[in-house]
Formats: C-alpha cells, sequence, structure tokens
C-alpha cells in the first residue's frame, strides 16, 4: 500500500530587517539585571552636576571678563574721542583768549569784531569735521524733534502757518542726534484775522485796547 507524503507548506525565508526573538535562557528586562545599582547611578549624578557647576562657573568668569574689557574699552574710546576734540579746538581757544584780554583802549572794534569772527569760523570748521551741524533756519515747518517754540507770532500767508518765524537760540545735531533743540518762534495763520507785525509788536501811541 502506497503512503503519499502531505504536501509542505512554503518557508519564508527570515526577514533581515526584523530582529530574532531573544532567547530563553537570556534574562529579560523585567529581571532587573540590567538596571544600575543605586550608589552608582547617584555617583555618576553627583559628577554630572558637579561638571555642570563647573561649566557654569566658568562660563560666568569669562561673561564678567567680557564685560570688564568692554566696559574699559568703551571708557577708553570715550576719553581718546575727548582727546581728539580737545586737540581741535585748542587752537581756536587760544586765539579766543588773546583777543579777551586786549586793550580796548588801543584797539578798534573792527579789529576786534573781525577777530572774534575769525575764531567762530575757525571752531565751526573744526565742529563741521566732527560731525556737528547748526539748526537756524527760518521759514520752515516747525519740528517738535528739532525745535522748541518759546512764542509764537502771526503768519502772513497760509503757506506760512506752522512754520519757524525767527530763532532765538540756535540748536545743534551731532552726526544726525539732537544735542540741543532750537528756541523757536511758531508763525500761526488764522484766516480773517488782521496779521499785524507780529507777536509782540508796539500799537501806534493813543491806540486804545
Amino acid at each position: 500500500m502506497k503512503h503519499y507524503d502531505e504536501p509542505r507548506q512554503p518557508v519564508d525565508p527570515p526577514d533581515p530587517g526584523v530582529p530574532d526573538p531573544p532567547s530563553g535562557g537570556g534574562e529579560g528586562a523585567g529581571g532587573g539585571a540590567l538596571l544600575e545599582p543605586p550608589e552608582e547611578a547617584v555617583a555618576r549624578l553627583e559628577s554630572q552636576l558637579a561638571e555642570l557647576k563647573d561649566r557654569h562657573l566658568r562660563l560666568a568668569a569669562e561673561y564678567d571678563n567680557f564685560r570688564k574689557r568692554t566696559q574699559k574699552e568703551r571708557t577708553d574710546l570715550w576719553a581718546k574721542a575727548q582727546a581728539d576734540l580737545l586737540h581741535r579746538l585748542v587752537d581756536a581757544l587760544d586765539d579766543l583768549a588773546r583777543f579777551a584780554h586786549v586793550d580796548p583802549g588801543q584797539t578798534d572794534a573792527k579789529t576786534i569784531h573781525d577777530g572774534v569772527e575769525m575764531v567762530e569760523r575757525k571752531l565751526w570748521k573744526e565742529l563741521e569735521a566732527i560731525g556737528v551741524t547748526r539748526i537756524d533756519q527760518i521759514g520752515v515747518p516747525f519740528d517738535p524733534n528739532l525745535h522748541e517754540a518759546v512764542t509764537t507770532g502771526p503768519a502772513d500767508h497760509a503757506a506760512k502757518d506752522h512754520t519757524v518765524g525767527a530763532v532765538l537760540q540756535p540748536g545743534y545735531l551731532l552726526g544726525g542726534a539732537l544735542i540741543r533743540p532750537a528756541r523757536v518762534t511758531v508763525l500761526t495763520w488764522q484766516e480773517g484775522r488782521p496779521q499785524d507785525g507780529g507777536a509782540g509788536s508796539p500799537r501806534p501811541r493813543g491806540e486804545s485796547g
């Protein structure tokens, strides 16, 4: 009597990307064999903490040194800028001192005037060289960033409304930064109002209020 073998099921080759199941002889994760002993864990954490503290102290010391060095460089730069400015102005100051000590009885007024004017030109030449500009323009729109309104006056035309009518004290800029605003008179226009000679102008004698 013939025996027929049962057909064998095809066996798939193992997938190389799938890890093999753990063998029964090893200890599982629940056995506790892979856990770090408490003493070693504490020692390791204390070592890491000490390393972090040391790194923090070194970074703090480096930052403090950087801050002190930057402050010193800023102070030195400011002192050098002041010295350079003084070096530019000493010649004009010497000239001004000479004119301040002239004998007015032996020097005519024109000579003194011309001398002071020369000193002013010399001073302004040096100031402009470092970026100083004067704010003294008349007829420009009033700018609260550049002007300080001291008084107001009537404008003779609507186009002059809210413009600078007079500069009572010039202002100054250094490289675009405001040193002092110009003190000015601001013109205002009111339609239908008689525009006289300006605010505070004297009335004709005998005119009543």
